[in-house]
């Protein structure tokens, strides 16, 4: 299998996502670029979805960027788009980058004050926003003299009230002479302005220009494998570097086919749906997976349960020669053609997971229990590294330069890594930023002297070239007695039980950890169920419950065991309510915010430490 189309690392060096656009619009004019389900079905096919062809992509974006052109949008000029992963989004990405100027994403969970903060440091004129709920968030700010922000456009029909309705900008002509300045864009000219989630503290604009995506987009293509014209099912926030990656512009680099999820609780229905080829989620998306189906899997018969068993067995040392660089036995291969074919394969296309070629993760530690689960699949989990900053992928693991599980790989060819004294990863190429947005245009210089990016991860470079993450330094605890402990090893750990979702381990400057943990919302239920306990109690009684609580007592128990002296959990409080964005625990892009859940539950971990 092969990516295509592909370019040179010059040429994609001067290429710009308008070229590409362009190409795609002549080379591919009939493949297809965009799918999306409307509610009411409107110019769906029959299979439900409403599609656009490249040919017919290109079309639109020039009646749009003729829209937001006579709104005064031009070269330059920052617009905030808060909307979900709707047509609307991705085409008015593509018309501002045609126009010159810079899309802008922010999350939808963003509060009022991070809201503010964007609006007033990117400077911009024109918000586009998705609906009534938007509205109310957006609209004090087009009256505040503090904030350059003058219009609102609203994307759902019936909701604009004084502003904008979004359909009014593809009712533009496009004039011819405005029609030739469009997709003058320099490899050098800002492509988007993306914000730091914020784990702590406000976001940071970190911006990227057309070279730096285009070269990240190149050396991604060098390591994967993939069908040409392979389909995207796109469904974490475009606010988020991985998305806009993955849904954006690798897309248009690779003249693939995007298939748009709204609402991300509707991910595996449009998995199984569509069967992609390739599928990328962070951790928690994967964990949430694997405690799906090793639910599922719990419920069946015993013989059953040792077929599948056994199958994943055959398939873990299939990829364990395969991790080794080694060709595996015919004896092993042949066995593993019949277990892929009988066993494994009817039960991933279940959940459509039947043709994934390129399985990946990245944005946190991933759990190696995780990794092995899927790796009893046949599908090797290609973990990966990187930062807003790094434009997403810095290192990876892949079929083509080699992999290891645990570790996130080898840099990418658009970087080179190397490892400071106290442990910090360091980063630098043409695929790295080159400074953060501030308040009057300018941008406040991200890299060191040298051009190396300190990315405040803790990690180590083997003798091999693969990175081995270890935690965020600002994260590590250091304990009373000054020893350094990494905090998502210990999560992970404790998180190989079913029974344990999430986890959150503490202890800076405390002689021992403790730890908040979370019932699994998929696990717990079947784990009750099979052990004879009512489910229907709900997860706030299952963490009541003496067999569930005596269960993860042993759960820790366990996990200590593989856990040196000062990473050992001593106490811990089991929780029955999942953290969420929603909540405030986790970011859009599902990173714990430790400093919120320290905080909502201090009390909490202050009588973990009681005598």
């Amino acid at each position: 299998m092969t990516t295509a189309p592909s370019t040179t690392g010059e040429a994609a060096a001067e290429q710009t996502l308008p070229l590409l656009l362009e190409r795609n619009a002549r080379l591919y004019a009939d493949l297809p670029a965009l799918s999306w389900q409307e509610a009411d079905g409107a110019g769906a096919d029959e299979s439900g979805w409403a599609t656009l062809t490249w040919a017919e992509v290109r079309q639109h974006t020039g009646h749009l960027a003729a829209g937001y052109a006579a709104l005064g949008v031009g070269r330059g000029d920052h617009v905030l788009l808060m909307m979900s992963n709707r047509p609307e989004h991705w085409l008015s990405d593509l018309a501002l980058a045609r126009l010159g100027a810079v899309p802008v994403t922010v999350y939808g969970t963003s509060a009022p004050e991070q809201i503010t903060h964007i609006a007033r440091n990117c400077r911009a004129r024109v918000a586009v926003v998705e609906g009534p709920a938007q509205v109310e968030l957006w609209a004090p700010l087009v009256d505040d003299p503090h904030t350059p922000l003058s219009r609102l456009v609203v994307v759902q029909p019936g909701a604009e009230g004084p502003h904008l309705p979004y359909a009014a900008l593809g009712r533009e002509p496009v004039p011819e002479e405005f029609a030739k300045s469009l997709d003058t864009a320099r490899p050098e000219d800002p492509l988007t302005v993306v914000y730091t989630s914020g784990t702590t503290g406000e976001p940071k604009g970190v911006v990227l220009n057309h070279r730096q995506i285009l070269a990240n987009a190149h050396s991604l293509d060098a390591v994967v494998e993939l069908p040409a014209h392979v389909e995207h099912i796109c469904y974490l926030p475009f606010a988020h570097i991985a998305e806009r990656m993955l849904g954006i512009y690798l897309p248009c680099h690779r003249a693939s086919h995007v298939y748009l999820c709204d609402d991300p609780a509707r991910v595996a229905e449009i998995v199984r749906k569509v069967r992609p080829a390739q599928f990328f989620g962070v951790p928690r998306v994967w964990e949430k997976l694997s405690a799906a189906v090793r639910s599922i899997l719990s419920l069946l018969p015993a013989d059953q349960q040792a077929i599948i068993e056994e199958a994943a067995r055959v398939a873990r040392e299939h990829v364990g020669f395969r991790e080794r660089g080694e060709e595996p036995p015919p004896e092993l291969e042949a066995a593993y053609a019949r277990a892929r074919t009988e066993v494994l394969l009817p039960l991933l296309a279940a959940g459509g997971l039947d043709r994934v070629a390129w399985a990946a993760s990245a944005s946190a530690p991933m759990p190696i229990d995780v990794v092995r689960f899927w790796a009893g699949f046949g599908i090797v989990i290609m973990d990966a590294w990187g930062l807003t900053e790094t434009t997403g992928v810095a290192t990876t693991n892949s079929p083509r330069t080699g992999f290891k599980l645990g570790s996130v790989g080898k840099p990418v060819e658009s970087v080179e890594v190397r490892i400071a004294e106290d442990g910090e990863i360091e980063v630098r190429g043409t695929s790295v930023f080159t400074g953060y947005l501030d308040a009057d245009g300018s941008l406040r210089p991200g890299l060191d002297d040298e051009g190396w990016l300190h990315t405040g991860d803790i990690g180590r470079l083997d003798e091999d070239g693969f990175v081995w993450l270890t935690d965020r330094k600002k994260e590590m605890i250091i304990t009373s007695t000054g020893k350094n402990v990494s905090p998502a090893l210990v999560e992970n750990t404790l998180k190989e039980h079913p029974l344990i979702g999430q986890a959150l381990v503490h202890g800076d400057n405390r002689s021992y950890l403790v730890a908040l943990l979370v019932l699994d919302a998929e696990s717990a239920p079947v784990w009750a169920r099979t052990h004879g306990i009512d489910a229907s109690i709900g997860l706030a009684g299952l963490a009541a419950h003496p067999e569930v609580r005596a269960e993860v007592d042993r759960a820790v128990a366990a996990a200590n065991t593989r856990l040196n002296r000062t990473e050992q959990v001593k106490r811990f409080a089991l929780l029955a309510q999942e953290w969420g964005p929603a909540t405030g625990e986790l970011t859009p892009s599902l990173k714990m915010r430790r400093v919120v859940i320290r905080d909502k539950y201090a009390k909490a971990l202050t009588e973990l430490y009681g005598d």
